[in-house]
């Protein structure tokens, strides 16, 4: 099992941006996918971007603001977010998988491995 420890998060005004970083336990090009999903408060977590260390490709829930990039040297995957908006407000958790298919498949239950998630709220 990967520990995944998430940083990065807080408290912004809207249009404002943030960094969130994901520590991961082992050497992060042996991981198929990588990804953040965030959860708000009454709704279903949902995937945010995926990245695959082994290659480089991404998946994005929403084009252009998000950007998910990765460090092999720092095991690190980080999410940058620019033009926040109050509705981004949630928990944000990074995830692993090592399944096939896996910037597919980007639902929870895809997912086996997670970190404990760091708070970002928005205000307007």
């Amino acid at each position: 099992q990967v520990q995944l420890v998430e940083s990065g998060g807080g408290s912004v005004q809207a249009g404002g941006s943030l960094r969130l970083s994901c520590a991961a336990s082992e050497y992060i090009y042996r991981i198929n996918c990588m990804g953040w999903f965030r959860q708000a408060p009454g709704k279903e977590r949902e995937a945010v971007a995926i990245i695959s260390p082994r290659s480089g490709s991404t998946y994005y829930a929403d084009e252009g603001r998000f950007t998910i990039s990765q460090d092999n040297a720092k095991n690190t995957v980080y999410l940058k977010m620019n033009s926040l908006k109050p509705e981004d407000t949630a928990m944000y958790y990074c995830a692993v998988t090592n399944r096939p298919l896996c910037l597919l498949r980007h639902r929870e239950a895809d997912f086996p491995d997670w970190g404990q998630g760091t708070q970002v709220t928005v205000s307007s």
